[in-house]
């Protein structure tokens, strides 16, 4: 069964803590204040105190909704044009369909249209969960993934590739990036 599908029926079930423990094979430090998960690509800390969340964890929050959604589809596969799971998906569907999911906000469906989304970011200004952009057909913006920290991104890349997770520091990526786009959680 894939990963996300393991994800969707667990999330009914689990808390957020034993889904990234099961789904990830890592381990979960507690604290009394708070609990952190700690991967190679994504680092998560929520608040688990009863006030109300402040305005940087409801960000951080939204963000981490957004990354555990896509790494839930790690290993699916490409697919030109691909817009669910079960099909494959492209770079642009892959973001189009984790965005519905996990926010409920349709985005348009090519990378040159989600390019003009949001606002920009700088390079040295991304945060997990922002779009980040490439030129790998000889146009800019021709590829698309999604931003989960520590300069590494979650993407589909080709035809005969699945998603996966890469370092925006290999030479490849680290000349083709294009920029970066910050899409709001809701409408403004």
């Amino acid at each position: 069964m894939p990963l996300f599908q393991l994800i969707s029926r667990a999330r009914k079930r689990m808390s957020v803590r034993t889904l990234i423990a099961a789904a990830f094979g890592i381990s979960i430090l507690m604290s009394p204040a708070a609990w952190s998960v700690e991967t190679a690509a994504l680092s998560i800390e929520a608040s688990t105190s009863v006030n109300t969340p402040s305005k940087l964890q409801r960000l951080s929050n939204r963000a981490s909704e957004l990354a555990m959604e896509a790494m839930g589809l790690l290993g699916i596969e490409y697919k030109y044009g691909g817009n669910t799971p079960e099909t494959g998906l492209d770079c642009s569907g892959f973001v189009h369909y984790i965005f519905a999911e996990a926010w409920g906000k349709i985005l348009p469906r090519t990378s040159r249209e989600l390019s003009q989304e949001g606002e920009h970011v700088d390079k040295k200004h991304l945060q997990a969960g922002d779009l980040v952009f490439f030129n790998t057909l000889k146009r800019k913006f021709s590829h698309v993934g999604i931003y989960l920290g520590d300069n590494k991104f979650i993407h589909a890349p080709s035809s005969g590739n699945v998603v996966r997770i890469e370092s925006m520091d290999v030479s490849y990526w680290k000349k083709r990036f294009n920029g970066g786009r910050r899409i709001s959680a809701v409408d403004q």
